[in-house]
């Protein structure tokens, strides 16, 4: 295995990774190492984005990402310059190496990189494999549960409280080895719980998500009855937990192992809005709580088999494994996600 690590900066970043690294100088602004970089299949290509500037990290990113487009890529951001760093897994990164990560040198010995490169097989893998099942008829859900006409929803603003409908029910957590509460203190808890809420709001906003109910310690959306949104709140939860490291390290701002849990329901709701929901009563209510807190798995995905069958998008469905019953209702819950290091 090789890593290739293109820099303006070769000196600040040499003594930080295994002796098998090639360092490769790139000079601005044609960037031609780049347009000749051919890396072999068992390697490694990352970018040193600290001397650049914001526009030039757009360009330099879009031309790295090129010419590693069929090998495995990541960032090196000593500076922090990328604002969500997520957002470079869902582009087809790799690997991110942030500032936090690069102020211990014990995570960069050479098993995280075998790990990525690892990663990225099973990748590639699961989408040959998906892409043979792409004729075949097969549902995850098979229960007759259909969503509802999406002009059925008028909308969040628009609808009024004690109006019973459907909504699904997607449940929120993080939890480590010790109760984060004692281990981080209240306050301290009380403002990375904060900023848990604002990263999920802004993940599932394209599934239109609502933070409904807020306990200070775990939280509940509400999302609308619609395929789109349900499709976009699935793939936003599984790339939330495959980026957990992340996102706690980098976004959270904490060092301590801790994992996202995720559970999914669907069910009817009187509505009111938020901030007014003690007086709510439901079933589904009660049991998105009971599967959050009593059944569904740190570092997972948890879904009850009452939400309607097109829920799981068909290129995600492999993800999920069946795990008995939960108080009457089959359950599944998404493969363990592993990395790098032990992490949670």
């Amino acid at each position: 295995m090789t890593i290739y690590i293109f820099t303006l900066k070769e000196k600040a970043l040499k003594n930080l990774f295994p002796k098998n690294t090639r360092f490769i100088s790139i000079k601005l602004p044609a960037l031609k190492e780049l347009s000749n970089h051919d890396p072999e299949s068992e390697s490694l290509s990352y970018i040193d984005i600290s001397g650049f500037s914001g526009v030039e990290i757009k360009k330099v990113l879009v031309k790295f990402q090129n010419c590693c487009r069929n090998n495995a890529w990541g960032i090196i951001d000593p500076k922090g310059s990328i604002v969500d760093p997520v957002s470079l897994l869902f582009d087809g990164a790799h690997d991110y190496l942030g500032p936090s990560i690069l102020k211990e040198p014990s995570y960069l010995d050479i098993r995280r990189f075998k790990n990525v490169l690892s990663k990225r097989q099973i990748l590639v893998e699961e989408k040959s494999e998906t892409g043979s099942k792409k004729g075949e008829k097969f549902s995850l859900i098979k229960n007759g549960v259909k969503l509802p006409p999406e002009t059925s929803f008028p909308g969040w603003k628009k609808i009024r409280s004690g109006k019973t409908f459907d909504f699904y029910l997607l449940y929120c957590s993080l939890k480590g080895n010790v109760a984060l509460d004692s281990r981080l203190g209240e306050k301290n808890f009380a403002q990375v719980h904060q900023r848990f809420i604002s990263i999920l709001t802004k993940k599932l906003s394209e599934a239109e998500g609502l933070c409904w109910m807020n306990s200070g310690k775990d939280c509940l959306f509400l999302l609308p009855p619609k395929a789109k949104c349900i499709e976009a709140a699935v793939e936003a939860s599984i790339k939330m937990i495959a980026a957990t490291p992340i996102i706690v390290i980098e976004t959270l701002n904490i060092t301590v192992p801790v994992n996202i849990t995720f559970a999914l329901h669907y069910g009817a709701i009187n509505y009111s809005p938020p901030g007014q929901t003690g007086t709510v009563i439901s079933d589904a209510v009660n049991f998105i709580f009971h599967l959050g807190t009593k059944k569904a798995e740190s570092g997972r995905l948890s879904i009850s088999g009452e939400i309607p069958e097109t829920s799981v998008p068909k290129l995600l469905e492999d993800l999920f494994t069946p795990v008995g019953e939960f108080e009457g209702r089959k359950i599944w819950h998404t493969k363990k996600f592993t990395y790098g290091k032990p992490w949670g």
